[in-house]
């Protein structure tokens, strides 16, 4: 089995000039969590439902004001189609990420792949077990609040 075989193909995009309510339509129309950024024809970010509500409740701006280039991340990990799932479990556990896009040799968007789909693919006599994809979990959910702020005397 490879990341090709249980990925979600062609997923939806989004440029850095989308605005935060149209990304967050294309979410909802996909039920999807996370939207690769495309600009010129490579992926350049990748925007979550976490990026969106973070930005909407943090700064004084419209979801439809708001464009994706100012909220998404610029840190992109991906695996490619024909790597083994744990590349990709490995790569989740390590960043604390539920999901990466996935990209060919030539570092074209082919397809996204998430924990779902991990969880699906999983099995006794799968590739992926499923206390593989639990420890995943595990590690994406530990809490890892930011350091305390310093107070002044």
């Amino acid at each position: 089995m490879k990341i090709r075989d249980i990925m979600t193909p062609e997923p939806r995009i989004c440029t850095p000039e989308t605005t935060l309510a149209v990304a967050a339509g294309q979410m909802w129309d996909t039920d999807c969590g996370i939207l690769p950024v495309v600009e010129d024809g490579a992926l350049v970010r990748v925007l979550t439902d976490r990026d969106i509500c973070i930005a909407l409740a943090t700064r004084p701006a419209r979801a439809a004001a708001m464009k994706v280039g100012e909220v998404a991340a610029r840190t992109v990990w991906t695996c490619g189609p024909d790597e083994d799932p744990h590349v990709a479990l490995a790569a989740m556990k390590t960043h604390r990420v539920r999901r990466l896009p996935v990209v060919d040799a030539r570092g074209h968007l082919v397809g996204v792949i998430s924990l779902n789909d991990l969880v699906l693919a999983a099995g006794p006599d799968a590739a992926v077990r499923g206390d593989e994809v639990v420890d995943t979990l595990k590690a994406i959910c530990a809490h890892h609040l930011p350091a305390p702020k310093a107070v002044a005397a």
